[in-house]
């Protein structure tokens, strides 16, 4: 492993979105990610076949022989991790959990609050095993309070926190962001949270727990419109794609089916300029248009014009001659758009990678160049392994003999999984200078 993280070890215990993606994140910075998953946990292969290619969740629509290693998600939010896989609601892999814990910095969790201390893997728990370690625990309404035990999802707690009552167009119901939107956000807050809980680690010597609401992440994001409201104790008002006190402001269709340019104008200069890109000099002396006040009343009107310039032309090309011109504006782009896109090809923001089950693929880097220590690309093998069928297909026990065959199979499991934890024990001690 390289990067600034070297030399941290974090137990990623997460599922679906919010929580693997901050152990992705984690990992690609260069901690050592260990993806603990059990049977019931592990990507399944009986999606029905229309949901799984609207979901794109194989690629080419083919699960294979083994779809937890083909499964688009699993292999972009578990890329640069380790894996193995234990079954917490068992003693035997509680026990070798514990042994993890012993030699860990990090323990990420995003189930329940009630799901550790069931397992015997609460905070008190593991601090007892591991005075230093850091256990991030991200439930959706947090680990306290009325609403703890409350089944979330990124798209429940979209409108729980608040950000579905400020989407949507003036006079038109409450929409939903579209994509699970709380889910990265609370990825973001979880990976901060653990780097400040190591920096504390580092200083201390001493762990702490860290209790995550990915419902207050999101809120977090609208505090303009929490203040708004205890200023005034005005409910702020869905404005689509407008700006309360900056016009002419929101996206414009172009040349070509669904494609648009947004254009956000916030001062006098860019308003003028504006109107002499559209050629469309008397505009400026519009004394209904004379500034920010003006406009946005009579932004109907504005928008009426701007788009009849738009229209006209391609949504690059609006954006470059507005560009040219000092009017901030942007293309939105499709995905096909962005693969494409050249300013992004030319940071290297999607890198190809050559997966052994699934062929070579783009993912989606890390907004972030170090010049230090360099974000590292990933390390396949580590996942191939990580879902091998040996490694988490029990088998089930229906006879007497197959149930044999079972315990042996388990037995055997156990012990290769107890002889991975006493190498990584090893390089531990090693590491510390006991060897």
């Amino acid at each position: 492993m390289t990067g600034a993280l070297k030399g941290i070890r974090i137990l990623d215990l997460t599922r679906v979105w919010s929580g693997p993606l901050a152990g992705r994140i984690l990992a690609d910075l260069g901690a050592e990610v260990i993806q603990v998953s059990g049977r019931v946990t592990v990507p399944r292969a009986d999606y029905p076949p229309e949901v799984a290619k609207i979901l794109a969740v194989f690629p080419d629509n083919e699960p294979g022989e083994r779809p937890w290693n083909r499964t688009s998600a699993n292999n972009d939010f578990h890329r640069n991790k380790l894996g193995i896989t234990l079954e917490l609601n068992t003693p035997e892999g509680v026990e070798l959990f514990k042994r993890f814990v012993k030699i860990s910095d990090v323990v990420l969790e995003n189930y329940s609050p009630r799901v550790m201390p069931n397992f015997g893997l609460d905070y008190p728990s593991l601090s007892q095993i591991n005075p230093a370690i850091i256990l991030c625990s991200m439930p959706g309404y947090g680990s306290t309070g009325p609403y703890r035990d409350w089944v979330s999802y990124g798209t429940n707690l979209d409108p729980a926190s608040g950000l579905a009552s400020l989407m949507g167009y003036p006079g038109e119901e409450a929409h939903m962001s579209g994509n699970a939107y709380p889910d990265p956000i609370a990825a973001l807050h979880a990976a901060g949270a653990i780097l400040t809980a190591l920096f504390h680690q580092r200083r201390t010597g001493k762990g702490q727990f860290i209790d995550l609401s990915q419902a207050e992440s999101a809120t977090s994001l609208i505090g303009e419109a929490v203040l708004g409201y205890t200023l005034n104790g005005k409910i702020p008002p869905r404005l689509g794609n407008r700006h309360p006190s900056q016009a002419p402001h929101g996206c414009y269709k172009c040349e070509g089916e669904d494609k648009w340019v947004a254009i956000a104008v916030s001062t006098d200069e860019e308003w003028a300029a504006l109107c002499h890109v559209m050629e469309s000099p008397e505009l400026i002396d519009d004394q209904r248009f004379a500034d920010s006040a003006g406009r946005c009343e009579n932004q109907d009107a504005i928008d009426e014009r701007i788009e009849a310039w738009t229209s006209q032309r391609p949504h690059h090309e609006a954006m470059r001659l507005l560009q040219e011109a000092g009017v901030p504006a942007g293309a939105v782009l499709d995905a096909a758009e962005l693969f494409a896109n050249e300013h992004l090809s030319e940071r290297d923001f999607f890198w190809e990678i050559d997966h052994p089950e699934v062929g070579l693929r783009k993912y989606v880097a890390l907004p972030m160049k170090f010049s230090k220590t360099p974000v590292q690309k990933t390390a396949w093998e580590s996942i191939t392994n990580m879902f091998s069928q040996k490694s988490w297909g029990f088998p089930k026990m229906r006879s007497p003999s197959s149930n044999k065959r079972a315990l042996s199979a388990t037995s055997q499991l156990i012990r290769e999984i107890a002889s991975t934890i006493a190498a990584f024990e090893f390089k531990e001690r090693s590491r510390n200078g006991l060897y």
